[in-house]
Order: C-alpha cells, then sequence, then structure tokens
C-alpha cells in the first residue's frame, strides 16, 4: 500500500511546484488567456502558461486530498499585546475537507474572543468594495456581521510602526470565500482593526 502524504507535505509540494511554474520550468502550453486569437496576441503567453500549468498542479493537489482525506487545516499561533491564541486555519494553498470546516466553525468563539480582547481600543475598518476601500465601523457592527457568518479567521501585520489586524468573517468553503470566488454560497468579510487614528494599509 503506498503511503499518503501529509499536509505539510502537500503544502511543500505545492510550495516548489509553484516555484517552478513561475520560472518558466512548467508551461501548460495549451493555456490561452481568452480563446480569442486576436486579442490572446496582445497578452503575454508565457505569464498565462504559468499561471494555468500552477492552477491545474494545484487543481491534482485538491482531488488527492479529497480522495485520500488529507486535511487542509494547518495549525497558526499569534502573540498580540501579551495574550496567545492557538487556532486552526485552512491553508490558502489547499482545500477544506468537511471536518476541517467542522474544526474551524467550532474555534469560531475562541478566535471572536481574542480579536475582542487584542483590539480594544483601536479603530475597525470593514473592507469594501472587493478592498478598494474602508468604511469606520464599530465593535457592535463586527458582533452583528460575527452572528451571520459560520467560521472566522486571523491575518495581521506588523512591524516597528504599524500594526494591522485582521479578522475574516466567512462562509461556505473558505478555498472559494477570498475574492468572491464562490459567490454567494461562499464568501467572507473583513474587518481591519488599527491604532487610534489611521488607517487599513493591508
Amino acid at each position: 500500500m503506498s503511503r499518503v502524504y501529509s499536509t505539510k507535505e502537500l503544502i511543500q509540494i505545492l510550495a516548489e511546484e509553484r516555484r517552478a511554474c513561475m520560472n518558466g520550468q512548467r508551461l501548460n502550453l495549451a493555456a490561452s488567456a481568452s480563446g480569442n486569437p486576436v486579442i490572446d496576441l496582445f497578452l503575454k503567453s508565457d505569464g498565462i502558461q504559468k499561471f494555468s500549468a500552477y492552477r491545474d498542479f494545484k487543481a491534482a493537489v485538491h482531488h488527492y486530498q479529497q480522495q485520500h482525506q488529507v486535511s487542509g487545516i494547518v495549525w497558526r499561533q499569534l502573540t498580540l499585546k501579551g495574550k496567545t491564541l492557538r487556532y486552526p486555519a485552512v491553508d490558502d494553498q489547499l482545500v477544506a475537507l468537511t471536518h476541517d470546516v467542522e474544526i474551524i466553525k467550532a474555534a469560531k468563539v475562541s478566535i471572536l474572543e481574542f480579536w475582542q480582547q487584542v483590539t480594544q481600543g483601536m479603530d475597525l475598518y470593514l473592507s469594501i468594495r472587493l478592498g478598494k476601500d474602508y468604511r469606520q465601523i464599530q465593535p457592535e457592527d463586527v458582533d452583528a456581521i460575527a452572528s451571520m457568518t459560520e467560521w472566522v479567521n486571523l491575518l495581521h501585520y506588523r512591524n516597528s510602526q504599524i500594526l494591522e489586524i485582521i479578522l475574516q468573517l466567512g462562509w461556505g468553503k473558505p478555498e472559494e470565500a477570498s475574492y468572491r470566488r464562490g459567490w454567494p454560497a461562499s464568501g467572507s468579510e473583513y474587518v481591519h482593526a488599527v491604532p487610534l487614528g489611521q488607517r487599513p494599509i493591508c
């Protein structure tokens, strides 16, 4: 019986394949941008071929995941303002199995509690117009959005001058929730917490 690759191994395999595709070592020569030969003359075919090759490989890995029931969950740890949270998230290159979605749903309450603790005294902004703009909101607005979503995820950006904590409030399949790929069955709203008087940069 052949060995089944682990979540960690699949992430590494995808990272290596992505590098190979971006370096031009893998191309999907049949790929075209629009299917219209006149329009395609004006587009860079090598970029499309690289992207298409990686997309096809990633789809094969996702099929492998489903076939062998390899989880897409990675465990992250975040420490902010003296508080630490260890939480599950679906790796952004993998898909979530049914059991994975149940795991991230179960973590919703603890992630929201952590978010509320570490964002006290910060300005909150809701990402609007597909992330092109932001609207300032209040903590009760976040609660209202959270009550209508199934799972949450945390992202953050910080350096010596900036701290931005992003709360993803999602529903449906995590791999289809970003950028409205699976809208309306899957999707997410993003709330950015920034120091008072600042605006989001991410």
